[in-house]
């Protein structure tokens, strides 16, 4: 099916407006994908049902202009679809891994996209820099992401992490590995993923006071 079916099919809100640039970041994604590692998905209904639907879920939680991390850019997924159906956000991609940032880099660039990209982690990028909002999806577990982000919490306001069903285990893990003794977690989004029997989540995590 293509891209607009697809949308369709999943009874999905999203502007037409909106269309060839996601159909061309597909496009895109697909081609560097034959030689990289960037997605596991490589058509318009895998793209729809599970990328395009979490980051709709996220966008709905972003104010206007929020300055957005996305850690872990991989192939673009919240990142540059975010930046695609939310241009009033400032979006900063990152990456550890060099050849997916720049493959980043390029996609940004052919689809005119005014996003910084960093060839970095995302810990040492807050170490200098502030964001509202640092958005987390397939990037590991709760307890292995708050280790990392133990001294970066005074650099973002929350952190967003796009979780499946496994979402309670990890965070009884990092409860039992004490590293939520200063931490307040809660759901703010749950939606169902098309053609599964399982909804995702997405988790606000603060510092507390």
């Amino acid at each position: 099916m293509d891209l607009v079916e697809c949308i369709k099919a999943a009874e999905l809100s999203l502007s037409d407006v909106y269309i060839p640039q996601l159909r061309h970041y597909c496009e895109l994604l697909w081609e560097k994908n034959q030689s990289l590692n960037l997605t596991r998905h490589s058509d318009f209904e895998h793209f729809v049902n599970r990328d395009l639907v979490d980051t709709l879920a996220l966008s709905r939680l972003l104010k206007e202009g929020e300055e957005v991390l996305d850690v872990g850019s991989g192939g673009g997924v919240p990142g540059i679809v975010l930046s695609i159906i939310r241009p009033d956000l400032q979006v900063t991609l990152c990456d550890s891994v060099g050849k997916k940032a720049k493959a980043l880099g390029e996609i940004c660039s052919e689809l005119n996209l005014d996003l910084e990209v960093h060839h970095a982690r995302a810990e040492i990028l807050l170490q200098e820099n502030r964001f509202d909002s640092v958005t987390a999806r397939a990037v590991g577990p709760l307890a292995k992401m708050f280790r990392w982000f133990v001294d970066c919490w005074p650099n973002m306001t929350r952190l967003l992490a796009i979780k499946g069903p496994k979402w309670r285990e990890e965070r009884l893990e990092a409860e039992q590995q004490k590293l939520m003794r200063f931490l307040l977690l809660k759901v703010v989004e749950r939606y169902p993923i098309p053609g599964e029997d399982w909804e995702s989540v997405i988790l606000e995590i603060r510092r507390t006071s």
